[in-house]
C-alpha cells in the first residue's frame, strides 16, 4: 500500500531545497537494486518481506532472468527527517561494464551518489570506473559497505578481524578518490600557472620559484568517506539493515552517560574502554585491546547471527527482543527459516532505508546547491573556453545557480536519454479509479438485479440468457472501433525523455526550443535575421541546423515502473516528457531561449566496439527492419546503427550482453520480425610500412642480384590529372611514424574544432563582405578562437614539434606542412602540402593568404583526401598511419566551356585527389591492423594457480 499520495509529492517538487537528485552506483552484483528495492520499501510501494528479492527497478524480463539491471530507472521517495519532508529522485544504474553509458546518462542529471561496496569483493573495476564518473561530474558522493552478512556467514571472520577488513576496504575506496582528486588538481595546476600573471600584477622578486604545489592548498575536506564524518553506511541491503557510527552514538550515549558528540569521535578509530577507569583511550592496537567499534557494535551484530542463524537458538531470540526492545510477531519467532526471523529482527533494530536517507538528506546536496565549477562544466566543453561565448549566453550561468522557477526565468531543460515504454503503462491510457458514488451506485445496480432475480425464482434461466444473448451486440461495435485503432496505431512504443529541470518552470502546451548536441550559440546569435521553421521536425533538418521547436504533450513523474501523470513541473526535478520522440534522437537540450547552449557531451566510458550486421529472415520484411533500426538507436544512447556501402545494416554494441538486449528488443519491441545476426565483424584499419629490408627467408634483399631495371620504375609518387587536363597533381604516401599518430588519435576534439574553424574562416573569405562580416562576428575581439583553445594549439604544436626534431630531416617540417588530418578532419593520417610554391594553413590558421587560383579549390582537394582516408584500396576499411605528401599541384583554367564536358572542375579535383592518394597508398607495402583486445583479469588469491 503506498503511504504517500502525488499530491504530496508534487508540492514537495515546489521547494528545491528539499530536493535530492541521487543516483546509486556501484560493481555489477554488489547490491544496487536491493538497496534501491530497501529504499523503495520505505515508502509502502513494495512489502518490505519482498525487498531484495523483488528487484523492483529491474522491470525488463531479461534484467530479471539475468539478476543485472540494464538501464537506469528513477523513482520518486517520500522522507521525513527531524520534522522536515524531503523529495528524493532516486536513480537505479547498472553495473555491468557494456551498460555503463547509461550510469553516464544518469550521473549527469543527479547532485549526488551512493557508491556501495561489496566488503567481500572490495574496490572492483566498475566501482573505480563509477568513483570517476561520478568524480568528473562533480557530484558529491557517500559510501556504502555492503554485504557484512557475508563476512560472518560465509568467512566465518571475527569481529576484529572483520573490523581490520573493512578499514582496508575502505583505504582502497579512499585511494581511489585521492588519485582522482590528485589528478585532476595538478591537471588544472597548469591553466591556473597560465592565468596567474594576469590576476596579480608584475611581481618584484621573478628570480624566486615556487616550489608549493595545487595540492597543498587544494580543500579535499569533502572528499574522502570516513565513519565518523557519517557519509559511511555499514549494510546488509539483503537483510535489510544498516547503521552509521551516528546511530549507536545516540543508542549508546545514554547507556554510557556520554555525551553524543564525544562517541562520534571514538566509536571508529584507535580507541577503547579503560574498565577500571571508565574513560576512552588512545591507542587499542599497541594495547592488544579491542577498538571501541568491535567492543561496542561488532560484538553485539556478531552475536545475533550467532544465535539466530548459525546456532539457531530458538529459546534466546524472545531474551534478544526484549533488550532491544523489539517485538517480534509469534508468526516470526515459530518461523523454521532463520533468516526470516533475522531479518523481520534487523529491520525493526536498525532499518537500512531510514540509515541511507538520513545520510542521503543531511550530507548530499541539493539542486539549489550547484557549484559554479560544474555549471561551466555542463555549459561548455573541454576545448570551449566559457568566455567565448556570447554575452546573452554567459548570462545564463546565474539562472542555472539560482535554479528558480519563477515565471520570468528562462526555461532550461537537459535531457540525457530516450526510453520506451509501452503505450499501455502511459497514465492517459490506464482506467480510471472509480470514485464513491460510482461505487455506491455500481453496488445498488447489483442489488436491484439480484432482487429481480430472486423475484423470478421459477423462470430463473430465461433473464440469464437473455443477458448473455444481448452482451455480445453491445460489443459489437465497440470491438469494431477498437480494432480500427489498432490499426491506425500500429507502434506500440511511446518514448520517454529522461529529463532534468535546471531553471524555469515547464507547464503542458508550452512551446520550447529543442536545441541539438551540435547547437552553438554564438553563430546563431551572430545572424541578425534568424528564423526556426516551427514546422520542421528532428527528420527535416539540414546539416547545419540544430533547432526545433517543439510544444510539452504531457509532464510525468517518474515513479519506477510507473509513470504519474503531472500538469506542470519546475526546476530541480527530474521528471518524463512525453511526445518529443520527433525533435529528438539521444539527447538534446530543452530551452526558452535559443542563446542556451547544448550541454556538453556525456563523457562515456566504454566506446561500442562490437559490431554485427542484421538482417530479417524474411527479406519482404526489411522496412520493419529498418523502422526498428531506427526506434533502437533512438533509445539506447549506447547504440550505433549504420548502414554500410554494401547495403549491410550493421549494429554496434559495447559488449555482447548488450548486443544480445538490443536483438531481443528488436525482436520484440521494436521492429517486431525474426533477425538473424551475423558473426561479430572485427573493424580493420589499413596501413603502409617501410619497404622491406629482409626477405622472409631474412637475408637482406640489397645482397641478391636482382635484375634493378625493373624496379626503378617502380616510384611511389603518383602523378595524376584531372579529366579535362588543366590540372595536374603528384603524390607520394609513406608510413607515418607510430609517436605522431598516438599524439593525432590523442588529440581528436582539438583536430576537429580547429578544421570546424577553418571551414568557417574560408566561407567567409569566398564573400566579398568580408569587413561587415567581421564586424558582426566581434567574438574576443577577433574573429578568432578563445584563449584556452589557441594556447591548446599552441601546446599541441609544441608536443608535436619535439616528436619531429627526434626523428630525422624528412620529418623536420611536418608543423608547418599539415594541410589536414582525417578522415572526417580528426584522425590519425596526414595531408602535408611540400609543394614549393603553394601556401595552405591549418596549425597556423591566424596567417594570411596570398590570392591564388587554387584557393578556391582547396577544399575539395582536401575533400578528396578524407574520402580516400576514409576507406582504403584493401577492404574499404579506414587507413591508419598514413602521411600523403603532396609535391606538385598545378592549376591551368583554361576557357571555360570545356570545363563541362566532364562536370564541374572543383569535383573533378575531388576524385583525382581520392585517386591519386588510393594507387600512392597501393605502391608501397600495406598492411592491415586488427584491434587489440586488452582487458583486467581480476581474482581471489586462492585461485591465483
Amino acid at each position: 500500500m503506498r503511504l504517500i499520495d502525488s499530491t504530496k509529492l508534487l508540492e514537495l517538487q515546489n521547494k528545491p531545497t528539499k530536493i535530492r537528485n541521487i543516483c546509486i552506483v556501484a560493481h555489477v552484483d554488489h547490491g544496487k537494486t536491493t538497496l534501491a528495492d530497501s529504499l523503495i520499501s520505505s515508502n509502502g510501494i513494495i512489502s518490505q518481506r519482498m525487498s531484495g528479492k523483488l528487484r523492483y527497478m529491474d522491470s525488463r524480463p531479461d534484467e530479471q532472468e539475468r539478476g543485472i539491471t540494464m538501464k537506469s530507472s528513477s523513482i520518486a521517495l517520500y522522507h521525513a527527517l527531524d520534522k522536515e519532508e524531503y523529495l528524493v529522485n532516486l536513480i537505479d544504474s547498472p553495473g555491468h561494464i557494456d551498460f555503463s553509458s547509461e550510469v553516464s546518462t544518469a550521473v549527469r542529471l543527479c547532485d549526488g551518489a551512493i557508491v556501495v561496496v561489496d566488503v567481500v569483493e572490495g574496490v572492483c573495476p566498475q566501482t573505480r570506473l563509477a568513483l570517476k564518473q561520478a568524480y568528473s561530474e562533480n557530484i558529491r558522493a557517500v559510501l556504502v559497505l555492503n554485504k557484512i552478512d557475508r563476512l560472518i556467514v560465509e568467512m566465518k571472520m571475527t569481529a576484529l578481524d572483520a573490523y581490520v577488513h573493512i578499514t582496508q576496504v575502505m583505504e582502497q575506496v579512499n585511494a581511489v578518490m585521492g588519485e582522482l582528486f590528485a589528478s585532476n588538481v595538478l591537471e588544472n595546476e597548469e591553466t591556473l600557472i597560465d592565468k596567474q600573471p594576469e590576476m596579480h600584477g608584475p611581481k618584484e622578486e621573478n628570480n624566486i620559484y615556487d616550489w608549493t604545489s595545487a595540492l597543498e592548498d587544494a580543500d579535499d575536506s569533502q572528499l574522502y568517506f570516513s565513519p565518523e564524518q557519517g557519509n559511511v553506511v555499514f549494510a546488509s541491503a539483503i537483510d535489510g539493515w544498516g547503521f552509521t557510527i551516528h546511530t549507536f552514538a545516540k543508542l549508546f550515549s545514554d547507556k554510557l552517560g556520554v555525551k553524543e558528540e564525544l562517541l562520534r569521535k571514538v566509536l571508529w578509530g584507535d580507541f577503547y574502554l579503560n574498565s577500571k577507569s571508565k574513560r576512552f583511550m588512545k591507542g587499542a592496537q599497541e594495547k592488544a585491546k579491542k577498538p571501541l567499534f568491535v567492543q561496542v557494535i561488532f560484538d553485539n551484530l556478531w552475536n545475533i547471527y550467532e544465535t539466530i542463524i548459525l546456532r539457531n537458538d530458538k529459546e534466546k531470540v524472545p531474551v534478544i527482543c526484549e533488550k532491544l526492545g523489539i517485538k517480534l510477531t509469534t508468526r516470526d519467532l515459530r518461523h523454521t527459516d532463520t533468516r526470516i526471523q533475522l531479518q523481520s529482527l534487523m529491520m525493526q533494530w536498525l532499518p537500512l532505508s531510514n540509515t541511507v536517507l538520513d545520510m542521503v538528506c543531511c550530507k548530499l546536496p541539493s539542486p539549489k546547491e550547484i557549484l559554479p565549477d560544474k555549471v561551466e562544466k555542463l555549459m561548455c566543453s573541454r576545448i570551449r573556453d566559457f568566455e567565448s561565448y556570447h554575452e546573452e549566453t554567459r548570462k545564463l550561468k546565474d539562472a542555472f545557480i539560482a535554479c528558480d522557477s519563477s515565471n520570468d526565468r528562462p526555461v532550461i531543460v537537459f535531457i540525457s536519454k530516450m526510453f520506451s515504454v509501452d503505450k499501455s503503462i502511459l497514465p492517459e491510457n490506464k482506467p480510471k479509479a472509480l470514485t464513491p458514488e460510482e461505487m455506491a451506485l455500481r453496488r445498488e445496480k447489483a442489488r436491484q438485479m439480484r432482487e429481480e432475480l430472486k423475484n423470478n425464482v421459477n423462470s430463473e434461466t430465461v433473464p440469464i440468457k437473455m443477458e448473455k444473448e444481448s452482451e455480445p451486440d453491445l460489443n459489437k461495435p465497440e470491438k469494431c472501433a477498437v480494432d480500427e485503432k489498432e490499426k491506425e496505431d500500429e507502434n506500440p512504443t511511446a518514448f520517454i525523455a529522461f529529463a532534468r529541470i535546471f531553471s524555469g518552470r515547464v507547464k503542458k502546451g508550452d512551446k520550447l526550443y529543442v536545441l541539438g548536441p551540435k547547437h552553438d550559440p554564438s553563430q546563431v546569435l551572430s545572424k541578425k535575421d534568424f528564423q526556426i521553421d516551427p514546422n520542421k521536425k528532428l527528420k527535416d533538418l539540414h546539416s547545419d541546423e540544430h533547432i526545433t521547436c517543439t510544444e510539452i504533450k504531457s509532464l510525468y513523474i517518474l515513479m519506477g515502473r510507473e509513470l504519474e501523470d503531472i500538469e506542470e513541473a519546475v526546476a530541480g526535478n527530474i521528471i518524463g516528457i512525453g511526445g518529443l520522440e520527433d525533435h529528438i534522437l539521444k539527447t538534446a537540450t530543452l530551452s526558452s531561449t535559443i542563446a542556451c547552449p547544448a550541454f556538453s557531451e556525456i563523457q562515456y566510458a566504454a566506446v561500442p566496439i562490437l559490431r554485427v550486421a542484421v538482417e530479417p529472415t524474411y527479406p519482404s520484411q526489411l522496412p520493419q527492419l529498418v523502422k526498428g533500426l531506427r526506434l533502437l538507436n533512438q533509445s539506447d544512447s549506447c547504440v550505433q546503427v549504420l548502414l554500410q556501402e554494401t547495403g549491410e545494416h550493421v549494429l554496434v554494441t559495447a559488449g555482447e550482453v548488450h548486443l544480445q538486449r538490443c536483438l531481443e528488443d528488436l525482436k520484440n519491441l521494436y521492429a517486431k520480425i525474426p533477425i538473424t545476426a551475423s558473426e561479430p565483424i572485427v573493424p580493420f584499419r589499413e596501413t603502409i610500412v617501410e619497404p622491406p629490408k629482409v626477405d622472409m627467408a631474412n637475408e637482406e634483399i640489397d645482397s641478391q642480384n636482382i635484375d634493378k631495371t625493373t624496379e626503378t620504375e617502380k616510384d611511389p609518387l603518383i602523378t595524376i590529372y584531372t579529366n579535362n587536363k588543366q590540372s595536374k597533381i603528384k603524390i607520394r604516401a609513406r608510413p607515418l611514424p607510430n609517436e605522431i599518430t598516438l599524439l593525432l588519435d590523442k588529440s581528436t576534439d582539438l583536430l576537429k574544432a580547429i578544421s570546424q574553424h577553418i571551414k568557417i574562416l574560408q566561407g567567409m573569405s569566398k564573400n566579398d563582405k568580408l569587413e561587415s562580416k567581421l564586424e558582426e562576428m566581434h567574438i574576443n575581439g577577433k574573429h578568432g578562437l578563445s584563449d584556452r583553445m589557441l594556447k591548446l594549439i599552441e601546446a599541441f604544436k609544441s608536443e608535436l614539434e619535439s616528436i619531429c626534431s627526434k626523428l630525422g630531416s624528412e620529418w623536420k617540417d611536418v608543423v608547418r606542412q599539415i594541410w589536414s588530418v582525417g578522415p572526417r578532419n580528426c584522425g590519425p593520417n596526414v595531408l602535408l602540402n611540400q609543394t614549393p610554391d603553394y601556401v595552405t594553413k591549418f596549425l597556423h590558421h591566424e596567417e594570411e593568404l596570398k590570392e591564388d587560383l587554387r584557393f578556391e579549390y582547396e577544399s575539395s582537394f582536401v575533400n578528396g583526401f578524407q574520402l580516400a582516408s576514409l576507406s582504403g584500396p584493401l577492404c574499404e576499411e579506414p587507413m591508419m598511419g598514413v602521411a600523403f605528401c603532396v609535391e606538385e599541384w598545378t592549376l591551368d583554367k583554361g576557357e571555360e566551356d570545356t570545363t563541362y564536358t566532364y562536370g564541374p572542375l572543383s569535383g573533378q579535383i575531388m576524385s583525382a585527389v581520392k585517386e591519386g592518394c588510393r594507387k600512392a597508398f597501393e605502391a608501397q607495402p600495406q598492411r592491415l591492423m586488427a584491434a587489440m583486445y586488452s582487458c583486467d583479469i581480476v581474482v581471489d588469491q586462492k585461485v591465483l594457480g
